[in-house]
């Protein structure tokens, strides 16, 4: 009977030193060959268990007066296989938080790089945006410069054509005073559509200025 309690410790001697080496060695693995040292590992816990039992039906076998060395035999077997279970469970529990934190780092990461471009997108879109509205803004102020040198051409041509054109004709009549306000008066004295003609010239002259105004002030606010 003690030959085979004695057989099964020297097996369960064995068997928690390589699971104790491979948990001790779990951390340091690859993924893929940690599972599989895993997976090893948790079948030969179930193995020690499995002894364990052995070990206490041969102990129950025992003679009571024999039992009591054996009895304690058990119980530190029995604490060893708790110890066991208890770090195999905390190198599991590390090994999923720090793929945990791996995980919800690589997240972060590129939860960050989704916002970045969507940002690169937006400010690409307004830029074409503005590059539009400058070009637009452009062609308003070359189509108004256009517009302001053929309005100054024309006017000017018509000052032009006003100023240097002789005024003659039945409406051409020079002014003649009464013989009772000829004393101090001057022989000659500009005649009416002369003066018309210098009022029509202040006119174009206004006109065009202001039209000038009107186009600079239309283009600044357009711009």
């Amino acid at each position: 009977m003690s030959s085979d309690f004695e057989g099964y410790e020297q097996d369960f001697a064995v068997l928690t030193a390589e699971i104790t080496n491979k948990i001790a060695r779990v951390p340091r693995l690859p993924p893929d060959e940690k599972k599989q040292v895993v997976a090893n590992v948790e079948k030969q816990l179930e193995e020690a268990k499995e002894l364990l039992e052995q070990m206490d039906l041969e102990v129950r076998e025992i003679p009571p007066q024999s039992r009591g060395m054996y009895s304690n035999r058990m119980r530190s077997y029995k604490q060893e296989m708790g110890k066991l279970e208890t770090d195999f469970r905390a190198h599991l529990l590390d090994n999923t938080e720090r793929l945990e934190r791996s995980s919800r780092r690589l997240e972060a990461g590129y939860q960050i790089a989704v916002e970045t471009e969507q940002i690169g997108q937006e400010m690409l879109e307004n830029l074409s945006h503005d590059r539009e509205k400058i070009q637009r803004a452009r062609e308003r102020l070359r189509e108004t410069d256009a517009n302001l040198g053929k309005s100054s051409r024309v006017l000017t041509g018509m000052l032009r054509r006003i100023s240097s054109r002789p005024f003659s004709g039945p409406h051409t009549v020079p002014w003649e005073p009464s013989p009772c306000c000829t004393r101090g008066v001057p022989a000659h004295l500009p005649t009416r559509p002369i003066i018309q003609n210098r009022i029509l010239i202040v006119l174009l002259a206004i006109v065009l200025v202001i039209t000038i105004l009107t186009a600079i002030t239309f283009s600044v606010r357009r711009h």
